[in-house]
């Protein structure tokens, strides 16, 4: 593959972007890291410790905001697995296949 020159025209077609947000990609352990992250940033500004927020509130809000991302993606992984479970994978014939105790 030729490198292109660097005084070559600029073609935006030839590149693409991601527009997904940054927590996308975080999955179930993303969403513990995040609530966890979150309500010690809350315990944080709620014992005013150094360096929290100048405002209590807003260490509040910074908090519920992590905590909120990290629900939402909790949910819709349990949710993805729910379905999953349910339908009947090929996951689940995995499991079947080993013996049963006893």
């Amino acid at each position: 593959m030729a490198r292109t020159p660097p005084d070559a025209p600029h073609r935006p077609e030839d590149q693409t972007y991601d527009s997904s947000p940054w927590w996308a990609g975080l999955g179930p352990v993303g969403a513990v890291v995040l609530i966890v992250g979150g309500v010690a940033w809350a315990v944080w500004s709620f014992l005013r410790l150094p360096g929290d927020a100048q405002g209590q509130a807003l260490g509040y809000y910074r908090a519920s905001r992590l905590i909120a991302i990290g629900l939402v993606i909790g949910g819709t992984a349990l949710l993805g697995w729910m379905r999953n479970r349910a339908s009947g994978t090929p996951e689940a014939s995995e499991e079947e296949g080993e013996p049963a105790d006893g």
